[in-house]
């Protein structure tokens, strides 16, 4: 009898241990690292920047990017314009996005590449200088991201 409840105790604990999740450590510090890059535009000056948020396993939890703008003589961001940055037109006669794209959409679908792939190791450059990127490893995005793969490049070296 005494053997059944030892083997009932070992099993039960191996079914108790053997249900955690093994967790996957990252290879960044914990805290909150920042990424910006000043560019102009049809002659004007604006600043891309990117946030991003490590966990203390030291996985990228939150990647934020966004661009300042000047809409109609008042400056802003293009996030906070949201439709009315007025890009999707422009994306859906590009042919490559069936109804087109609003910026923020698209550049939901770079942070969301930054989160699923922990790095920027997918990025490719279609030029040795490094100065024009690929995105068709990206779905939905026809916007030029350089200055946003910067700026998160930024803040990935500072939570190295």
């Amino acid at each position: 009898m005494k053997k059944i409840k030892y083997v009932f105790i070992i099993f039960s604990l191996c079914c108790v241990c053997g249900c955690e999740k093994a967790r996957h450590t990252g290879i960044y510090k914990e805290g909150t690292y920042y990424g910006s890059v000043p560019f102009t535009s049809y002659g004007e000056n604006y600043v891309t920047t990117a946030v991003l948020y490590v966990d203390h396993y030291g996985e990228i939890k939150s990647c934020f990017i966004d661009s300042t703008y000047i809409k109609d003589g008042v400056k802003t961001t293009k996030k906070t314009l949201k439709d009315a940055y007025g890009m999707k037109e422009t994306s859906s006669n590009i042919g490559v996005l069936e109804g087109g794209k609003e910026w923020y959409e698209q550049v939901e679908a770079i942070e969301k590449k930054v989160l699923l792939e922990q790095d920027l190791d997918w990025v490719k450059w279609t030029d040795q200088e490094k100065t024009k990127l690929d995105l068709d490893v990206i779905s939905g995005v026809t916007i030029s991201a350089d200055s946003y793969i910067e700026a998160v490049s930024q803040a990935l070296e500072q939570a190295k």
